[in-house]
Formats: C-alpha cells, structure tokens, sequence
C-alpha cells in the first residue's frame, strides 16, 4: 500500500480561514516528494474530535500515511494531554510529524522535546485566555451588564435544511456541539429537533 503525506490545517470558527497557514503548506507539498492528501477543520482545537482529523487518524490507523504536516502544532489542538497522546501514537505507528512554523520533526529527539514544550505552552495560553474572558465578564457583570438570550417575545426560526441537517449529522453519531456549530444553532435549539 502507497502512504501519503497529510497536510492538516485549522481555524477554530467559520468566520475564520485557512489563508495565512496554506501558501507554507502548499510550497511543503509540492517538495515533499510524495503523494498529498489534504486534511482541513474549522473546530476548536480544544478538542481532538473533528471531523477533518478523525477521518486524517483513520487514514494514519489504516498505515496511509508516512506523515502529518501541520503550518503551527497549536492547529493540532491546544491541550498538552491530546497532544501528548497524540506524539506517542505516532512514535508507535512510525508517522513522523512537522510542523513548519515551530521547525519541528519529530524524528528527532530534539524534535520530541520541543514538541511535548510546545504542547504545555499551548495548553497554558488556552487557560490564560480562558481566565481573562471571565476576570472581564466578573467585571462586567459587577457594573450591570448582561448579555446573551433572544429579545422577550423572539422567536428563532429554524429552517427545513437545518432540521434535515440535525437529524443528518445525528444519524451520522456527530456531537451536539459540532451539529450546533454547523448548523449556526444554539445547542439547546439543536436538542429540541433531536
């Protein structure tokens, strides 16, 4: 069976693109020598779940590919323990892994090193970005504000696509949260049509 190289690339919202990480990637594939297979998400990185990546790991289970190449390892996930996990399953199954901006390969011992730092840091600006949205929300809550909900009276028209949408993705075992995101719905929105 022929392997091929996997180019994964992610933003975390669908307000956001792929722009800034793909020329690196692109010049990555077309030196590499091989055959390329493109990965993509628009998911948060705090978790491993994502449809792009689960089908990129089913191909690296299936022995397909020799290697991931990723523009920056915090397009990977941002969680020191899926990374972490992430680095040894790759080091078991032979896949080696780059990362072109961090100057990573982790067929080196160097290369695992800086990885699992890189994995820490991530984790770490993840939580002090989570700590300073709610210091500000106390903040803003101590002065009076509120936010979030629809105006009384509102009523959220969901149309027929996104319900044939719901009931698709359910059938298909996605998360709630993933369903919501593709959907443009609130969570407890996507509960009522299940």
């Amino acid at each position: 069976m022929s392997k091929h190289t996997a180019i994964y690339c992610r933003v975390s919202t669908k307000s956001q693109d792929t722009a800034s990480q793909e020329p690196d990637l692109k010049r990555y594939a077309d030196a590499c020598g091989e055959a390329v297979t493109w990965y993509r998400d628009q998911f948060t990185g705090k978790t491993m779940e994502r449809r792009g990546w689960n089908k990129l790991m089913e191909d690296v289970r299936l022995g397909k590919v020799s290697r991931i190449v990723c523009w920056r390892f915090d397009r990977l996930g941002r969680t020191a323990k899926g990374l972490t996990a992430l680095f040894e399953e790759l080091g078991e199954r032979r896949v080696n892994l780059v990362s072109i901006k961090d100057g990573i390969d982790l067929h080196t011992a160097t290369g695992r090193l800086m990885a699992n730092v890189l994995a820490s840091v991530a984790q770490y600006e993840t939580e002090v970005r989570a700590e300073r949205v709610r210091a500000g929300q106390a903040i803003a809550k101590a002065r009076g504000k509120t936010w979030g909900g629809s105006e009384k009276g509102r009523r959220l028209s969901v149309t027929d696509e996104q319900v044939r949408t719901i009931k698709r993705m359910v059938a298909e075992g996605e998360k709630i949260t993933a369903i919501a995101s593709a959907t443009g719905l609130t969570r407890p929105t996507v509960y009522r049509y299940i």
